[in-house]
């Protein structure tokens, strides 16, 4: 655990007013309570059964973001204490959330993934399926989810002109889409290696890992 880097971390986000997501997948529970005690409380994790250990036997005020590929069949299995879904990233995966948030009477927090990447490996919407989703939000069936933002995951390179450009994309999708009913105000972008050129591009949230816990097995 690098304490050190945390703390530099969460003074250059709370000075520029964006949220840091520590991402602690594969990190055990004994790790993740030492950041708790350092005052962080937004953690993100990749893997349902993961999460769901984890949040047994962590403290309840922990805001859990789901940051993974999250699967239909999954969903019933987080809803009830998830803070943020970050991948949503089929209509299909919208309208089950909102399914099982209905049976809890609750709404959930969502952000769009969109594909900004030069990869296959990545998920997400492109332009067209992201208006579909969009054009959702007056739909009152639609009333248990709410969508906050874009996420977005930049080309795994060392080309930072093209990660600049991937991410300022993105940006330009988050001012072309909001709209009276939908203020996709959260900008889910940047991590570890390329979380400076996300803030540059205009991101509120970014999802970092292996520099406050080390890179992992």
């Amino acid at each position: 655990m690098n304490t050190e880097a945390y703390k530099n971390l969460i003074r250059e986000c709370k000075a520029k007013n964006i949220t840091l997501v520590a991402v602690s997948k594969t990190k055990p529970v004994e790790d993740i309570l030492e950041l708790y005690n350092l005052g962080q409380r937004d953690f993100g994790e990749n893997y349902v059964q993961e999460l769901v250990e984890k949040e047994k036997q962590l403290p309840k005020d922990i805001r859990w973001h789901f940051i993974g590929h999250l699967q239909s069949n999954k969903v019933k299995q987080i809803i009830s204490f998830v803070h943020l879904i970050h991948g949503i990233d089929s209509l299909k995966l919208l309208k089950e959330i909102n399914k099982q948030s209905e049976k809890l009477n609750k709404v959930t927090n969502c952000l769009l993934q969109v594909y900004i990447a030069q990869e296959e490996t990545k998920f997400g919407l492109d332009e067209s399926e992201l208006n579909e989703i969009i054009q959702q939000f007056d739909n009152p069936a639609m009333k248990h989810v709410s969508v906050a933002g874009l996420m977005g995951m930049a080309s795994f390179t060392d080309n930072e002109t093209q990660i600049q450009k991937e991410f300022k994309h993105l940006k330009l999708l988050q001012t072309k889409f909001s709209t009276v009913n939908c203020q996709l105000s959260t900008l889910s972008m940047g991590m570890t290696a390329d979380y400076k050129i996300a803030i540059e591009a205009g991101s509120t949230m970014v999802r970092i890992g292996s520099l406050i816990f080390g890179s992992r097995n």
